[in-house]
C-alpha cells in the first residue's frame, strides 16, 4: 500500500502543476506525460494514476477558490488538507500568477473552425455532494477569476451566438424551418434587462427562455446569475432552460438543464452562485 504523500511531494507536484498551466494560459505546447515522467523520477515510487489523481485534486482546490485550472485534470474533489494549505502558501509567493489569471479572464481568440452542431449536446455532469464543494475564493483575497471570465463580454457574445445558431438548426433538422426563422437574440437586441438571452420555440410551437453561460474551462465550474435572471427563472420555471456552454474555443459542448435555478443548482446567495 502506498505511503501518504509528503509535504515535500505535495510541494513538488504543486510546482509541476503551476508550471504547465502558465504553458497553457499562454497557449504554449507542453506535454502531460513529459511532466509526469519527469516528476516520477523525484517522487517516492508514485503510479503515474496517483499523480494524474493528485493533479485532478489540484484542480478541485483552484476551482473551490475560483481559480482557472488546466484542462486536462477534471476536478477531483475530496483531497487531503495538506494539499489545499500548499497551494494557498504557493499562489501567496507567487506574484508572476495573477498576470496569467488576468490573461486567463480576457483572452478570447477568434472562432476559425467549423461546428458540428449534432456533436455540441452531452449530458449534463452529475452534482457533486455539497460536503465536496465549498466555494471560498474570499480567502485568498484576490479576485474570483471564474466570475470575471463570465463577465468577458466577447466570450459571452460568442457563446450566445453559438447557441443562437444551434437552435436555428435544431429546429430545422426537426423539419421546423419556420419556427427557426423566430428564433430571437434577445440580450443583444433589448439589453440584459430581460432575465435570459435567447427566445427560441420548441418543436409544438412554445416558447423556450434560454439562458446561456459560457466558460473556456470543464462542465463543472460554477456559474454566477443575477437576481433578475434567478426570478425570471421561477416565473417561467418549465420553460426555462440553462445552456451550460464549456470548453470554449478548443473543443465547445454544452449541456441544458431546464427549470429554475435553484431546482438544479445549490445557490449562494452572496453572488448567486
Amino acid at each position: 500500500m502506498a505511503s501518504d504523500w509528503s509535504k515535500y511531494e505535495v510541494e513538488l507536484i504543486v510546482m509541476d502543476y503551476f508550471e504547465m498551466l502558465h504553458l497553457e494560459i499562454s497557449s504554449e505546447k507542453y506535454s502531460k506525460t513529459s511532466n509526469r515522467n519527469e516528476l516520477l523520477t523525484k517522487l517516492n515510487n508514485r503510479s503515474p494514476g496517483s499523480i494524474e489523481f493528485k493533479h485532478q485534486n489540484i484542480s478541485a482546490v483552484l476551482v473551490k477558490y475560483g481559480l482557472p485550472y488546466i484542462i486536462g485534470y477534471k476536478p477531483r474533489h475530496n483531497y487531503q488538507a495538506m494539499l489545499e494549505e500548499t497551494i494557498l502558501s504557493y499562489l501567496s509567493t507567487q506574484e508572476m500568477l495573477s498576470k496569467d489569471f488576468e490573461k486567463f479572464v480576457h483572452d478570447a481568440p477568434p472562432i476559425t473552425k467549423d461546428f458540428y452542431y449534432s456533436a455540441l449536446l452531452v449530458r449534463a455532469p452529475q452534482k457533486i455532494p455539497i460536503q465536496d464543494y465549498q466555494f471560498d475564493h474570499i480567502r485568498l483575497r484576490i479576485p474570483d477569476y471564474l466570475k470575471l471570465e463570465q463577465q468577458n463580454s466577447l466570450l459571452g457574445t460568442r457563446g450566445e451566438d453559438l447557441i443562437l445558431k444551434y437552435e436555428k438548426w435544431r429546429l430545422i433538422n426537426s423539419g421546423k424551418d419556420a419556427l427557426s426563422d423566430k428564433v430571437e437574440w434577445i440580450s443583444r437586441e433589448q439589453g440584459d434587462g430581460a432575465g435570459f438571452d435567447i427566445l427560441s420555440k420548441n418543436v409544438n410551437g412554445t416558447n423556450r427562455y434560454i439562458e446561456v453561460k459560457t466558460t473556456k474551462l470543464g462542465d463543472r465550474v460554477q456559474i454566477y446569475f443575477s437576481r433578475n435572471e434567478f426570478d425570471f427563472s421561477k416565473r417561467k420555471s418549465s420553460d426555462y432552460y440553462l445552456y451550460r456552454v464549456f470548453n470554449f474555443y478548443r473543443d465547445p459542448k454544452f449541456f441544458v438543464k431546464n427549470g429554475s435555478f435553484d431546482s438544479f443548482c445549490r445557490v449562494e446567495p452572496t453572488a448567486f452562485i
